[in-house]
């Protein structure tokens, strides 16, 4: 699975470093090639040249090679990697990462890499749980950056808690799975939904819901990195998304993402609609801003179109249709419902009444329900694992041959 993939581990000053040496033996004896960055202050807790030994390459740290002189290009080496690891990964180098600061060689190789990035943390329980390093961690994970969570126990100030850097063979199945599941989607063509829609009801008001757009995007991005050619009709959103294998289609009214969807929607494999598409619109659109007259205002609204229903009535045997489904009562029944009635080969429930899952938090909780009666109920975690269990599930589901 590994052999002949470029792993490029970028190590930083943390006790944790001790660990990294036996993750290169792993990596090498799995037959990847394997480069090394170390900060200045990673070099106080591994020596270069052990790190040197192991990985049969030297070690990367400064600008210039003082043996020799010569300038050493950032670029070429972010464009060598399948895969960059900063590993251990302080809270004072994720911070520069969020903030794109490039004070260290590190630094400059990880803001030039096209490459997917790992984070493993490593520092106190505190440390890790303070607000600060949390918004970084979010927003690197946002960016598309893949977080190996650390674990929970003795920590090196002799404090038991999380902030325990994942041990090497748990990092290195991480690496392992990360390949394995990179070609999963290859070849296949995706459609993705999201955010909300905007319903004018003059040049300056709107009928609107509270929808981010993050569950939508996730998505697109976890379908790229796995492979996929996806098309992303993304409704208002203050999300940029930047992936080379992700197209944004950006819509603002109900109409609008139906138009888009209905005329990719026929190319695509798996077609996957998370946004929050409004079902009303007003019959009138004004011209001219409304003026405040009189105590009541009274608008008249009309359905918006049924998108998902529309493609559900299109879909062939050869397309997978995956439909969400936010509830605040019956929820279990309407999703249900909702799966047969609209044709549907899986649709995602969540529940407003859920704390932590729905419009405006980084976090879901979500249960599955599919068109064979297969079930499957999740706790509350970031919306980014969330993709990924959606995607595990329509794999299977193509796997199975579900889909004929």
């Amino acid at each position: 699975m590994l052999k002949g993939k470029k792993i490029l581990i970028g190590i930083t000053g943390s006790i944790a470093a001790y660990k990294i040496p036996l993750l290169i033996r792993l990596l090498k004896k799995a037959g990847a090639e394997v480069r090394v960055i170390m900060t200045p202050f990673a070099k106080e807790f591994v020596t270069p040249l052990t790190v040197s030994t192991l990985c049969g390459e030297p070690v990367y740290g400064d600008f210039f090679d003082r043996e020799t002189g010569q300038w050493q290009s950032h670029v070429d080496l972010g464009l060598w990697a399948d895969l960059m690891l900063i590993a251990p990964a302080t809270a004072n180098t994720m911070a520069k990462m969020q903030a794109g600061i490039a004070d260290n060689y590190l630094l400059t190789v990880y803001l030039s890499a096209r490459c997917p990035v790992m984070i493993a943390p490593a520092m106190d329980l505190d440390m890790y749980k303070h607000p600060a390093t949390q918004e970084n961690l979010q927003l690197l994970q946002k960016r598309g950056n893949l977080l190996i969570a650390p674990a929970t126990g003795e920590l090196a100030s002799g404090l038991c808690g999380e902030g325990r850097m994942e041990e090497p063979e748990q990092i290195f199945q991480q690496i392992e799975t990360f390949f394995r599941h990179e070609s999963r989607f290859a070849g296949k063509q995706v459609l993705v939904s999201a955010g909300p829609t905007f319903e004018a009801i003059d040049p300056v008001r709107f009928i609107g819901n509270h929808s981010s757009g993050l569950m939508g995007v996730e998505l697109a991005l976890a379908f790229a990195r796995e492979g996929a050619e996806v098309k992303l009709v993304l409704g208002p959103s203050a999300i940029k998304v930047n992936h080379p294998r992700v197209m944004v289609l950006p819509v603002t009214s109900a109409d609008e993402m139906n138009e888009q969807c209905r005329l990719l929607f026929p190319q695509s494999d798996i077609t996957v609609m998370a946004a929050a598409v409004a079902d009303y619109k007003p019959a009138e659109v004004y011209n001219e801003k409304l003026k405040k007259s009189g105590d009541e205002l009274v608008i008249r609204l009309v359905k918006t179109p049924d998108i998902l229903s529309g493609l559900g009535k299109q879909k062939t045997s050869k397309q997978l249709l995956v439909g969400f489904a936010l509830e605040t009562e019956q929820e279990e029944a309407n999703a249900l419902d909702k799966l047969k009635r609209k044709n549907l080969d899986l649709i995602v429930l969540n529940s407003l009444k859920d704390e932590g899952a729905g419009f405006g938090h980084q976090t879901n909780k979500v249960s599955f329900f599919d068109r064979t009666g297969h079930q499957e109920s999740f706790l509350l975690k970031q919306k980014s694992a969330v993709a990924g269990d959606i995607l595990h599930r329509l794999h299977t589901m193509m796997t199975m041959d579900d889909v004929k």
